[in-house]
């Protein structure tokens, strides 16, 4: 049979105020000596532009630790900055499925009256209204179990819901970040599609040139000639259609190629960090605190269970999204080499002179090569977001590749 949990009163970190600072600053003091690490976590701070007083939480010590990590690769080489970090973020991750965030309360009564619901909202709005409202709900009952002393034990639990409920913000305050850059990039992919059919009807308006020589001296070539005269015919009335709807700079915007190590062992916090995993932990603490001294009851086994099924399911969520980025970002590196190829190939032949027919077939080569690419791209973008979602407040894709 599986051990229980710790019950919430019992365990002896609930006394610090501020424990994820406190385990940073020991896990830093251990590398780089106590006042140097503490150097390093008040620079973050106010760089950050961090309140000072904040209690630090899990993606607060990310961040430290991803500076960390930038100096030790400057100072000791990739390799020992890499195993350290590897180590560290894991020890991080297993400090934070025992350890909630220390959450403060909300101002206000436990049960306020509510105040006129905005009626008319998109429906994908609601979900966020909802889980902004279960946080201040939480937040407001953590307030009133510190203020009863019967129902101090409870607390633990409490600051589990808080941080749930904010994890729970998090994931639709991304779904509605995600929504509005999937339709960004819907509108460039048009675009890129667009400029693709021009260039497209460009080859296949001087191919039909050509047919028609041919077919004056060889009557062999007609059926080639109408058959292209078909294509051409069909592809201009594509961009008859959609021209007018789309602007065609849009095409031309450069591509993100963005330089990413999805090797990261940062990526292992996402687990705790999920939502849905919060949630089962705040219940199994609640089971723990309803079945006093009796741990093994069905209730905190059956709490176990779903917490179990939970890390199982953010893991393999995790694992997907990671396993799809990684496949992006190589199929952007081929399609970058072959972008590349291609403009070396236009310009060689602009340089010698090359007829019309050449340069149009390199040139609808090189606009769906790009296409292509931008799908990758933007993908790419789309599956990052997400994972710095999970895992960090900072800005995973932010830098692009030199």
């Amino acid at each position: 049979m599986r051990p229980a949990a710790p019950r919430p009163e019992r365990t002896v970190i609930q006394a610090s105020s501020d424990p994820y600072r406190d385990w940073l600053r020991a896990r830093l003091s251990a590398e780089l000596g106590v006042n140097e690490a503490e150097q390093i976590i008040q620079g973050a701070v106010q760089r950050r532009g961090w309140t000072a007083l904040r209690a630090l939480g899990p993606r607060d010590v990310v961040a430290v630790l991803q500076d960390v990590y930038a100096r030790l690769r400057d100072d000791y080489g990739d390799a020992r900055a890499d195993r350290w970090l590897e180590g560290t973020t894991l020890d991080l991750a297993r400090f934070a499925e025992t350890v909630p965030v220390p959450a403060q309360p909300t101002e206000g009564p436990i049960a306020p009256a509510p105040s006129p619901i905005r009626w008319g909202r998109r429906a994908h709005d609601l979900p966020l209204l909802l889980a902004r409202s279960h946080a201040e709900i939480a937040g407001r009952s953590l307030a009133g179990i510190r203020a009863n002393p019967d129902l101090r034990a409870l607390e633990r639990a409490a600051e589990w819901d808080v941080q749930a409920t904010q994890a729970e913000v998090r994931r639709w305050e991304t779904e509605e970040m995600l929504s509005r850059l999937r339709a960004d990039h819907a509108r460039i992919e048009v675009a890129d599609q667009v400029a693709a059919a021009a260039a497209q009807a460009q080859l296949l308006d001087l191919n039909v040139g050509e047919l028609e020589d041919a077919v004056r001296t060889s009557p062999a070539a007609a059926p080639r000639l109408a058959h292209t005269r078909l294509m051409a015919a069909q592809t201009h009335a594509f961009l008859d259609a959609f021209t007018p709807l789309i602007d065609l700079a849009d095409a031309d915007t450069p591509l993100t190629m963005l330089d990413v190590d999805l090797a990261h062992a940062r990526f292992s916090l996402g687990v705790p960090l999920h939502p849905n995993v919060l949630r089962a932990r705040q219940a199994l603490n609640y089971a723990q605190w309803h079945a006093g001294d009796a741990d093994g009851s069905p209730a905190v086994l059956q709490a176990h269970h779903a917490l179990h099924l939970a890390q199982e399911e953010a893991r393999a969520q995790l694992d997907t999204t990671l396993q799809a980025a990684r496949a992006h970002q190589a199929a952007l590196r081929d399609l970058k080499t072959q972008i590349e190829t291609l403009e070396r190939h236009a310009a060689q032949l602009q340089g010698l002179g090359g007829d019309p027919l050449s340069l149009a077939r390199v040139r609808l080569d090189w606009r769906q090569a790009r296409t292509a690419a931008r799908v990758q791209a933007h993908r790419l973008e789309e599956a990052l977001k997400l994972l710095d979602a999970l895992v960090s407040e900072g800005d995973t894709v932010s830098t692009p590749a030199p």
